[in-house]
Formats: C-alpha cells, structure tokens, sequence
C-alpha cells in the first residue's frame, strides 16, 4: 500500500537493504482500532475525570489508551521514538536528534469523549524530518478510519465495508463548505474570518476528523485561529496531504513538526485543491499569530 524509507539505526547485517515501511501501515491501522476498543470500555461508564496542567481533561480511557500504542508501536518499531500527548514532557534537547518519531494522541477530542457524541479520534503519525509521512485516524464509535502514508494515497473505512481511495475538492467560487466543531462562535478571530468568507455552509464535527471532511471531499476548509498542539494534527495533515490537500500556518506554509521547544501549533488552515489564499480573509491581528 505505501512504502516509506526510514533513517534507522539498523544492525550491519541489514545496512545494504534500504528499511521500508511496505507493510507498516497495517499494524499501525490495528493498533488505532486496538486503542480504539479499549476506550469504548470506558464510553459507557462513569467517567473519571481531572484537569490537567493545562487545565485540558484527562480520563483513564485517555491513559489506558496511550499504553497500548506505546507498548504496540515499541513491539514493531523498537528503534523509534514515541512522543504522546500523555508523555510529552520530553525535553527538546532531546527531541531535536530524532529525525523519525512516533506522534500520537491517544484520545483527540476528550471533551467530545466526555459528552459522548462520538466525536473523538486515535491519532497515530510518524514524523521524518519534520513532516508527517504516514498518519491513521479512527473513530471507533462513528467506526470510520482514515489512513494515509507518503505517496500513497489517502483512505478511508467504515466499519466492515471496503477501504474507499478518497481526495479533497477543489473549493467552488462562491458558497463553500467550511468544517467547524460544535462550539458556538462568540466573536474572536474565527468569527471575524468567517464573516469575511461570505455565504458559506457549515458541517461540524469533533476531533482531528474536521480535517479528515476536508481530506475526502466533504469539506472545502478548516480554520483552526486557536490553541492546537502537534499530535492533534500530525496524523490528519498526512491524510490531507495525500489526499491532494494542505494544511498550512496563517503565512500558507506547511505545518511543521518537532522544530522548537514547544509543542503548540500555530493558527492553520485545513484545505482541499484550488489556489485560494485564505490568509485574505484574515483580520492583520491574526496574520500574526
């Protein structure tokens, strides 16, 4: 399905063999749907749930989550080096000498998870040299999966049906489709954006899967003017990207991974084919952020 050529430390016996990831995609999927399954033990059941630092919830199907992809990805890729949403306490020191790594979020939208719409997704990508170049995402109550590697392709499965090949869209003139989540807007950056947009119709969802509507050709944009960190869109980016989409900063540059000491994105842009500059319709007091 995809092959991708990794810089690993690998023993000499292997050094004349160029290390592919031909067949890594698949685990990868299982181990999605795997954490998946564990978080809907908890989905039903009364919650336990704390503040984190960052005053972000935290629940036990968030961490019991985590260590399945830590201990499955170690299981299969023991050379790599895993940075989680749970464990990213990771000095950039550190960080700076990875050129691959693991990059998860083991339960992206736990607000969603909490109110249990179903609106949450496992994030799994693997980052090489500061870009994603292969990302899951699953939903396991809406049962949907989206997957995509470097040169690849980009995909999607519901349920049990077959795997579908999936592409952004190219935005139409007028009247486009902008992915939003549920929150009400109450003025801000996001509000001004899209009151500059003109008539525009809304599709909301939770979760890195916003993106994922842009990836298959459902949504025309995503506008995130608002705190993000790297694992909530590293997976999906993979999946928009060979998909034949974008996902930029405010300045239209690729977002990138792991390049300074912290985590957090900035303002970006989620969007399918065509050359429209979104950063038009940005107020001067976003285009800085």
């Amino acid at each position: 399905m995809c092959t991708l050529v990794l810089a690993m430390n690998l023993p000499a016996e292997n050094n004349n063999n160029s290390p592919t990831f031909e067949s890594t995609l698949e685990p990868v999927v299982r181990i999605a749907r795997a954490a998946g399954n564990k978080i809907l033990e908890y989905y039903e059941s009364e919650l336990s749930v704390v503040a984190k630092d960052d005053d972000t919830p935290l629940t036990e199907a968030d961490l019991a989550a985590n260590q399945i992809i830590i201990d499955q990805l170690r299981a299969i890729t023991p050379d790599i080096p895993i940075l989680t949403e749970e464990s990213c306490g990771i000095p950039f020191i550190e960080r700076n000498e990875w050129d691959t790594y693991w990059l998860v979020d083991p339960l992206d939208g736990t607000r969603e998870f909490i109110k249990r719409n179903g609106e949450f997704s496992v994030n799994i990508a693997l980052i090489q040299q500061g870009s994603p170049v292969l990302g899951v995402v699953h939903a396991p109550v809406l049962e949907v999966t989206y997957w995509a590697c470097i040169g690849g392709g980009a995909w999607k499965q519901q349920a049990n049906e077959a795997p579908q090949s999936i592409k952004v869209r190219t935005a139409p003139d007028n009247e486009i489709t902008v992915a939003k989540s549920r929150a009400p807007l109450n003025g801000g950056l996001l509000n001004c954006f899209l009151n500059k947009l003109g008539q525009y119709n809304v599709v909301s969802m939770g979760s890195a899967l916003k993106s994922c509507l842009v990836a298959e050709g459902r949504a025309d944009l995503y506008a995130k003017l608002g705190p993000t960190s790297e694992w909530d869109t590293g997976a999906a980016q993979c999946i928009v990207e060979q998909a034949g989409g974008h996902v930029t900063d405010t300045r239209m540059q690729d977002l990138r991974y792991n390049t300074r000491e912290s985590l957090l994105n900035p303002h970006f842009f989620v969007f399918g084919a065509g050359n429209r500059n979104w950063a038009d319709y940005l107020d001067h007091e976003a285009r800085e952020l």
